[in-house]
């Protein structure tokens, strides 16, 4: 039965999750934008190790809903490209970031009810193109 109930309330969790942020890439984006000032085009496109086109494309569906702002300028002849994250780009990832530690929080309180053992190891990262 306590299965059951742990299982429905993540389902509620999860369903709560911004859409926008959830991709890897637009979270990657918010959240290295949250830990500075601006980033340029291209530091975000090395961050994150991502192309042109799929940086491109999530950044757009990010300033579309007004979580992070582009501004265009020429260094020199060069054209330069920095993003900004918005106040509501703030509000949004530090929302999805509490949802994110609710989940855990009962994630975690599932496993250490049922007896569940912490493993020797981390866990490895998921690698994934999305």
């Amino acid at each position: 039965m306590e299965d059951r109930t742990v299982f429905r309330s993540m389902g509620v969790l999860q369903e709560r999750l911004d859409p926008l942020i959830h991709a890897r890439v637009r979270l990657g984006i918010v959240s290295a934008l949250a830990a500075g000032e601006t980033l340029s085009f291209r530091d975000l496109k090395v961050l994150l190790s991502t192309s042109d086109g799929n940086l491109s494309r999530h950044a757009q569906k990010l300033e579309k809903a007004g979580y992070i702002e582009c501004i265009k300028s020429f260094q020199g002849r060069m054209p330069l490209t920095e993003y900004r994250l918005t106040p509501k780009g703030g509000v949004a990832l530090r929302s999805y970031v509490e949802q994110m530690e609710h989940m855990l929080q009962v994630a975690r309180s599932a496993t250490h009810s049922r007896g569940g053992h912490r493993h020797e190891t981390s866990p490895q990262p998921i690698e994934s193109d999305y």
